[in-house]
């Protein structure tokens, strides 16, 4: 059996935040901003937890599928702004689905975590674990993110996306193959001043940013050259690239680099700015909704995060 996504999800909190109101707490500029990031705006979580986030996001990708909640067998959500401590977030989301079939976990791979939850979902439901399984990605990046920093606060935002995952016979369709990789030697180029262990405290993101954008755009160039080459495929072959929304000098870079024209790269960052793991699914329920992406489509994925963590997967719609 094969994997296929049969329901896409987002969901973007209400309150937004522009860079000509950052320009009030920050010395920055708007322009600034965009020629070094492509950002316009970020949107905020006010009175909302990723789990509201993620519920919303789910909720939307299920009704596309036309899933229950009892028909769940997984729940997974990706995540490195959880509710709590414990019990882990997608626990709030299986309570509020009432998927009483489902187990339900996170994980953390900072900005690949969807990337990372999706190589879970997929391996469980070609071993037979599982057939219809629940991805999310959602985050509060608000909550870790120092605002007297002029360096991070311009970089993130809150929001959720969500897939549904389900077996299908058809090998010409679904997930087609997956690759995730970490290097543990760049830990401290991107990382968070807190920790429940170290500090007892969440913390607020660090990063060093020339180096994390040169080590972002090598990986995930290497990643989709490395992911193609051993499917015996060309950038030609691909429809469309749907990256994580970190920077777009970031996303230019990389497309460039392994060869796919502009019109072929999905780019949401100007309206979300850097949403962690819920980047990717997010872009991918927008390019679904807004008609980009449809069925016989071959869409390259990618991303990278903290870890460093990072990987690259090939879906036919």
């Amino acid at each position: 059996m094969r994997s296929a996504i049969t329901g896409t999800g987002s969901y973007l909190p209400p309150k937004v935040v522009t860079n000509q109101d950052l320009e009030k707490i920050v010395e920055t500029s708007s322009d600034w901003i965009v020629e070094r990031t492509g950002i316009l705006k970020r949107h905020i979580a006010e009175n909302e937890l990723a789990s509201d986030l993620a519920l919303k996001a789910a909720k939307n990708a299920m009704e596309m599928a036309g899933v229950t909640g009892e028909e769940l067998d997984f729940i997974i959500v990706a995540t490195i702004t959880p509710d709590d401590t414990l019990p882990a977030t997608a626990i709030k989301v299986q309570a509020d689905l009432q998927a009483k079939n489902a187990a339900a976990f996170d994980i953390n791979a900072a900005c690949s975590g969807f990337l990372y939850a999706l190589t879970i979902a997929d391996s469980m439901i070609r071993s037979g674990q599982g057939k219809t399984i629940l991805v999310i990605g959602s985050e509060v990046m608000s909550k870790i993110t120092d605002w007297n920093d002029r360096n991070t606060c311009v970089l993130f935002g809150d929001g959720a996306g969500a897939i549904v995952l389900r077996a299908q016979p058809d090998q010409n369709k679904g997930v087609m193959d997956l690759k995730i990789y970490s290097d543990a030697a760049m830990r401290e180029l991107l990382g968070c001043t807190g920790g429940v262990g170290r500090t007892g405290t969440a913390g607020t993101v660090t990063m060093q940013g020339k180096e994390v954008y040169k080590n972002a755009v090598n990986n995930m160039s290497a990643a989709a050259f490395d992911i193609l080459q051993k499917n015996s495929l060309t950038a030609d072959d691909i429809d469309f690239l749907v990256p994580h929304q970190a920077n777009l000098r970031i996303i230019e870079s990389v497309a460039k680099k392994t060869g796919l024209p502009p019109e072929k790269v999905i780019v949401t960052i100007q309206e979300q700015a850097n949403t962690s793991a819920a980047s990717v699914p997010l872009a991918l329920d927008h390019a679904v909704r807004s008609g980009k992406i449809k069925p016989g489509h071959l869409v390259l994925v990618e991303a990278m995060g903290a870890g460093f963590t990072w990987g690259a997967g090939l879906i036919r719609f």
